[in-house]
């Protein structure tokens, strides 16, 4: 499961995407649009711009800006950045590898072995799709039922 900080850095990152182009944004702009706790998110930008995503503008006419175009950052750079994990169970973490309590030993689990291809996937798709890429705010599944 994403961590709220993860989920904060990808709507941060959305917001400034948004804004490509168009100069700095400001952090109370970033936070009040996205509904951020303004001081925790003064730590992710401050986080994502020493890794060099962003670019931070001190100054009354400050804030920040993507360090690159919205296609080169991809949805999985900022997951991992973030130190999220895409594991749906503790011991298919990567980071944070945990043993399942009652549970088989791990060579023996077959539960395992599919969260282990399901955060693979995950991370697959991720990786795949960057800031640029259209979200289409209507799950396909909705769609799909819509259509009968």
């Amino acid at each position: 499961m994403l961590s709220q900080k993860t989920r904060y850095t990808i709507r941060a990152f959305q917001h400034l995407a948004d804004h490509w182009g168009k100069g700095q944004v400001q952090l109370a702009d970033i936070a009040e649009a996205q509904n951020i706790p303004p001081k925790f998110l003064t730590v992710i930008l401050s986080e994502m711009a020493r890794e060099g995503l962003l670019i931070s503008q001190r100054g009354r006419d400050g804030g920040y800006q993507l360090a690159l175009p919205p296609v080169d950052i991809s949805y999985g750079d900022l997951v991992r950045l973030t130190r999220g994990s895409l594991a749906l169970v503790p011991c298919a973490a990567r980071n944070a590898h945990e043993r399942c309590k009652n549970c088989l030993p791990e060579d023996e689990c077959r539960m395992r072995s599919l969260m282990l291809r399901v955060r693979d996937d995950t991370a697959a798709i991720l990786d795949r799709i960057t800031l640029a890429d259209p979200i289409d705010m209507q799950p396909l599944f909705e769609k799909e039922e819509m259509a009968l």
